[in-house]
């Protein structure tokens, strides 16, 4: 059994790292707040350019746009990997590299060559230690993420895809549902599929109209025309700019936001063990001090008896 000064000394250890825990989780939950709204402030925007460029898509020229067209054949993607900069945000990191890694593998097993961009140094240093060199690599942005990384990210998709030079574009990352959950997706951002943002996320939807009742009949059926100003290729080149910048975005600053959720979890997690671990330490101390003063007074009383015989 160890003794009292072991420990006190184990408990002084544990103490300190509870309030390492503890100071690091009050930081993440005061960085939640502003990256949400971040993501909520982003949501409408991403949502309507989306939902713009597929319903728009539908009715413009197949050659107005080389982004709109599917490849015959896919044999380049690229796969764009969102992690973390620092770690002790439990398994945030850990499920985007090995759902990144299956993907991979699964492209590759049907002969698609995959080029990856590594956002995040835990993305960085997971992907080099195996060899594989990202065509970007983007370090100490992850909680604060610029839109002029998700621009170059973009510039780059769309070029090499109107060059075919790519024929897919992935990104995986972690959705933050709210402040203390997070869910991985994978985004198919080319070629674009006919997916909005409250599929993808699996947010809830808009109320129904509540005069849909009212309708003589369902207004989605009405035919409606639609006219390109001032032309569609120029219509067309807007929007899917727009659009492939606001999934990288997007992506990005969700990203931030589900970081800082899982590190308040982790960091949560761990105060709560440390004060579990202090309580059972605390009373493992009392019982051997104990069983020494107990052991003393018998010795005491042994030895008095000792003395009167």
């Amino acid at each position: 059994m160890p003794n009292l000064h072991d420990i006190e000394r184990r408990i002084g250890s544990v103490s300190s790292t509870k309030q390492i825990t503890r100071t690091m989780e009050m930081v993440a939950a005061a960085k939640i707040r502003r990256a949400s709204e971040r993501v909520e402030n982003a949501l409408p925007w991403a949502c309507a350019i989306s939902d713009m460029l597929i319903t728009t898509a539908k009715h413009a020229p197949l050659t107005s746009e080389p982004l709109l067209q599917t490849h015959d054949e896919v044999k380049r993607a690229l796969v764009c990997v969102i992690a973390s900069d620092r770690g002790l945000a439990g398994g945030f990191n850990s499920n985007v590299l090995r759902h990144s890694d299956k993907l991979i593998a699964k492209l590759e097993s049907e002969g698609v060559e995959v080029e990856v961009a590594a956002c995040g140094k835990k993305a960085i240093g997971y992907f080099n230690y195996r060899g594989v060199k990202p065509v970007f690599e983007y370090a100490g942005l992850s909680a604060d993420p610029t839109y002029e990384e998700a621009a170059e990210l973009s510039l780059y998709s769309g070029d090499s895809y109107r060059h075919d030079k790519l024929d897919a574009v992935y990104i995986v990352y972690n959705h933050a549902k709210n402040a203390a959950e997070q869910s991985l997706v994978e985004q198919q951002v080319l070629p674009i599929k006919e997916e909005s943002y409250v599929e993808l996320l699996g947010l809830t939807g808009q109320e129904e109209d509540v005069f849909k009742s009212f309708q003589p009949q369902d207004l989605e059926s009405l035919p409606g025309d639609i006219d390109f100003e001032p032309d569609a290729e120029s219509v067309m080149f807007y929007l899917m700019k727009a659009y492939l910048r606001n999934c990288f975005y997007y992506a990005l600053i969700d990203s931030a936001a589900g970081e800082q959720g899982a590190r308040r979890n982790a960091m949560k997690s761990a105060t709560d063990n440390a004060n579990e671990m202090v309580s059972t330490l605390t009373r493992l101390y009392n019982r051997v001090r104990q069983g020494a003063i107990t052991t003393e007074i018998n010795e005491i009383v042994g030895g008095a008896a000792a003395l009167e015989e």
